[in-house]
């Protein structure tokens, strides 16, 4: 299979002024621009009638490419990078990390244009025009305040912050500046669910009453999680997810109440204050009532290379059940099965498609975060709508997430909205 990230896929101009960055195309389509060059060269009229008709199709487009800074040279920002990399309409990609050699080696893998170990030295470059912020999630807030307060359209990994205060800061400067921040919930962008959520635009259920939504994993995936942020709990890591899509499917019919218990094991004699498996009954403002449950305690071998969830919408006129178990596609191999989150990890058996983010195959990366980054990219150029969670959205989400670990300690009911 090709590398996806090999230096091919994009070729930079030999200067970085803006007409050269603007008149950048992939290496691959340089004899074609060569033919069209010479034949339009012998028709200036076709000139004329092919940059008016591109104006008008593209205004956006005709200004300068777009450039990227991909904060957080981790796992997902390192698919970030190699997907913006290879955007028709990325001429120009900077890599930041807070460990400088981290940056640089993902730099020379996407062939970016500039890396740095200072993550406000690349928001603030004149040729940044879009921010992935793919930090760590407790050190989200600073650079999304920065990239905000310049004007540059954010799209920051979920959830928006682990705590009510810096999700607060960052709404604050939102509003503030007028910006344009999105939060990166990437199974919105799983095909099963964009179905479910035009079946909920058509109101084919009615009105939903209730619902289940529980998503299981195996621990090794939790400890890397974990050891990054002792704080991204699967609640508020994972569960969120599931939280985040439900409340899309009921858009505008809140979450208000939460009971929760949750159970400690494995994650507490490892010194963690995670729990094993939390199971929360959620009220929404209308009545409705959703179970959701969490667990990322499974065996280390399980199956499982990232999610294996399962959602269930109940109406009045309707009922959709979505089956994301992944049990329908298995593998078995005696050589093994790396883990694409955990490297050093393999397992004999995996239920492919189970990846979060997607997998990828056949020289490129499909699935859910592919998905989700392209669109952005192409919302950034077109202007069309796009689904991506919005900041406020996001901020339910937390609330939400933090209250059912609230309640799961407490033993008590949580309202919402919480309290700053």
């Amino acid at each position: 299979m090709p590398d996806p990230s090999a230096s091919s896929f994009r070729r930079k101009p030999e200067s970085s002024s803006l007409d050269d960055w603007r008149c950048w195309v992939p290496a691959r389509a340089a004899p074609q621009r060569d033919f069209l060059r010479g034949a339009l060269g012998r028709n200036a009229g076709v000139i004329e009638l092919l940059q008016r008709t591109k104006a008008k199709r593209n205004p956006v487009a005709q200004s300068r490419p777009l450039g990227v800074a991909v904060i957080g040279a981790g796992r997902i920002g390192t698919l970030r990078a190699r997907l913006a990399a290879k955007h028709p309409s990325v001429g120009f990609v900077a890599i930041a990390d807070r460990d400088p050699a981290r940056a640089k080696a993902l730099a020379e893998t996407t062939n970016a244009d500039l890396h740095s170990g200072n993550n406000f030295e690349i928001i603030e470059r004149p040729e940044v025009n879009a921010v992935f912020v793919s930090t760590p999630e407790g050190e989200h807030a600073a650079p999304v305040k920065r990239a905000l307060e310049l004007g540059k359209p954010v799209l920051v990994e979920k959830p928006i912050a682990l705590a009510l205060g810096d999700a607060a800061d960052i709404l604050a400067t939102l509003k503030t500046t007028g910006g344009d921040l999105r939060v990166g919930y990437s199974r919105r962008y799983k095909e099963c669910y964009l179905r479910a959520k035009e079946q909920m635009i058509q109101g084919r259920l009615g009105r939903v009453t209730g619902g289940l939504a529980r998503v299981y994993n195996s621990r090794a995936q939790a400890f890397a999680i974990l050891q990054r942020d002792p704080h991204a709990t699967p609640v508020l890591d994972v569960l969120t997810y599931y939280v985040d899509l439900m409340c899309w499917f009921l858009e505008g019919n809140p979450p208000v109440e939460i009971v929760a218990r949750g159970q400690h094991g494995i994650f507490r004699e490892a010194g963690y204050g995670a729990h094993d498996v939390t199971w929360a009954i959620v009220t929404f403002a209308d009545g409705a009532v959703v179970n959701f449950g969490v667990s990322y305690a499974l065996p280390a071998k399980y199956p499982t290379m990232g999610q294996s969830d399962r959602v269930e919408l109940l109406g009045t006129e309707g009922t959709m059940i979505i089956d994301d178990d992944h049990m329908d596609h298995v593998l078995y191999s005696d050589r093994g099965i790396p883990h694409a989150y955990v490297p050093d990890h393999q397992v004999n058996m995996a239920f492919l498609g189970s990846n979060t983010a997607g997998d990828w195959a056949v020289g490129d990366f499909w699935g859910p975060l592919g998905n989700e980054t392209r669109a952005w990219l192409d919302h950034l150029v077109t202007g069309q709508p796009t689904v991506h969670t919005t900041p406020q959205q996001a901020l339910i989400n937390l609330q939400t997430t933090l209250a059912i670990e609230r309640s799961a300690v407490t033993g008590q009911p949580v309202r919402l909205p919480l309290e700053t």
